[in-house]
């Protein structure tokens, strides 16, 4: 559509074509995708539009607000309610990601002043009170569970009574990973929820498992009213298509997405963003919280900017901004909020990240003096610090050399300012390999004008 001169019925629909490609590669399933052709073919009538109109982003509008119906069953999730006991169930399959997706849900509402807790009716899978048991530590809130009673529905029945009793106002009840095949299961998770009586019943959603997102919600919204989603495992390679799915299914909202597993790794759910990067168009306001909240304090910044001018740059000036880095998640997420580069990051996963956690790690066996002045690291200080950091004396020194590239770098940005000019400074300063892993100079520009550049 981009290269057509003429807006006509014949783009439109070719237009329509690659774009139900892209949504079946993205796991959306193929009744619906048909269903929002038909939609659009409707709504998009080239002889129909005012004459002045700029039919592309017409198009475009239309396109992404036919994708945000789908995304909007029409109701609200529960919301927890004051000065009473309100139960949550979970149900969804096995290896979904449930149980690391409750001690994210008991984070959440702690963080936010509420009296969170957990209770284990899972006795099919080997270990699951154990993962309960470590996620519950982890995040500080008290759990209920047991070794000896194999009978799920009374284990859900005392831990409920147990938490209502103590004054718990959010009670968050795990059950049995299951298959739509597995009756067995499927008859316990309606016995539980018909025991703890609970206000919202959730159903976890693993992204990565496809077109077979749909059959599986609706097993589950059949037999039980799920009133919510999460879907778990969006960090990965799953499109995301299958979301679409999950609320067609059960007719129930989507509330929050999992990013990965650390407890701080869940993101509340808001469709137009979501769709906006389903079809690889970003999403620049999520990008701009993101790195609000990565961004050190007006003093740090104004104190750092001083010294970069100055060519100053020491290994705590380096710790800090791998800080700031890791605040922002993986690279691959960021990346995919910025327009056209979704796509670039696919498969390369997030290995920098590690690597960048194991340089600060060995910093962290560093003295304030060698943080400070890295130049009075002599062979016996890195023999320490390889010790006190679990790692190799190479290791240490190949930080040492990434440190003076930086260095380096700095040093040529005395009196950098910004706009054109001196993005095109800052380019000249990056080595070519790595200004080619950073996406070329036009990525470059593009960040530069997204942040002020001009």
């Amino acid at each position: 559509m981009t290269d057509a001169t003429v807006i006509s019925e014949q783009v439109i629909d070719e237009m329509l074509k690659e774009i139900c490609a892209a949504l079946l590669s993205s796991d959306v399933n193929i009744k619906m995708v048909f269903s929002l052709r038909e939609n659009l073919k409707k709504v998009l009538k080239v002889d129909d539009m005012a004459a002045g109109l700029n039919k592309r982003r017409a198009i475009k509008k239309a396109v992404f607000d036919e994708l945000c119906k789908l995304l909007d069953p029409g109701k609200k999730p529960f919301k927890p309610v004051k000065g009473r006991a309100n139960i949550f169930m979970f149900v969804g399959l096995q290896g979904s990601g449930k149980t690391t997706t409750i001690a994210k849900i008991a984070n959440h509402y702690k963080r936010k002043g509420w009296k969170p807790c957990m209770v284990c009716a899972d006795t099919f899978r080997a270990g699951a009170f154990d993962q309960l048991k470590q996620n519950a530590s982890a995040a500080k809130v008290p759990y209920y569970g047991s070794y000896s009673e194999r009978d799920p529905v009374k284990i859900a029945q005392d831990g409920v009574e147990k938490f209502k009793k103590e004054g718990y106002d959010i009670i968050i009840v795990d059950t049995s990973g299951r298959h739509k095949q597995e009756a067995a299961l499927f008859e316990e998770m309606e016995q539980v929820a018909n025991v703890v009586s609970p206000d919202q019943i959730i159903f976890i959603m693993d992204a990565s498992i496809g077109q077979a997102a749909f059959d599986q919600a609706e097993a589950f919204k059949q037999r039980v009213a799920v009133g919510a989603v999460i879907m778990t495992k969006m960090d990965g390679h799953a499109k995301g298509g299958g979301a679409l799915s999950a609320v067609a299914a059960t007719q129930s909202p989507i509330i929050f997405i999992g990013t990965g597993e650390h407890l701080e790794d869940l993101d509340e759910f808001e469709p137009e963003p979501f769709v906006s990067r389903l079809l690889g168009w970003g999403d620049v306001k999520g990008l701009t919280n993101v790195i609000k909240e990565a961004m050190p304090t007006p003093e740090k910044q104004e104190e750092l900017a001083k010294r970069l001018q100055a060519g100053k740059f020491s290994l705590r000036d380096m710790y800090e901004q791998f800080q700031g880095m890791l605040k922002m998640g993986p690279l691959s997420k960021v990346m995919e909020m910025i327009p056209g580069l979704g796509e670039m990051m696919q498969g390369k996963g997030d290995a920098g990240q590690q690597t960048i956690r194991a340089w600060m790690t060995i910093m962290d066996s560093m003295t304030d003096e060698e943080l400070d002045n890295p130049k009075v690291l002599n062979q016996s200080r890195l023999n320490r610090v390889a010790r006190g950091s679990g790692r190799s004396v190479a290791e240490v020194n190949e930080l040492l050399v990434r440190y003076k590239q930086l260095e380096k770098t700095v040093e040529k940005m005395k009196g950098f300012k910004g706009g054109r000019a001196g993005m095109n400074q800052l380019q000249n300063m990056i080595p070519p390999q790595m200004l080619k892993q950073m996406g070329g100079s036009n990525m470059l520009r593009a960040l530069g004008n997204m942040f002020g550049g001009k």
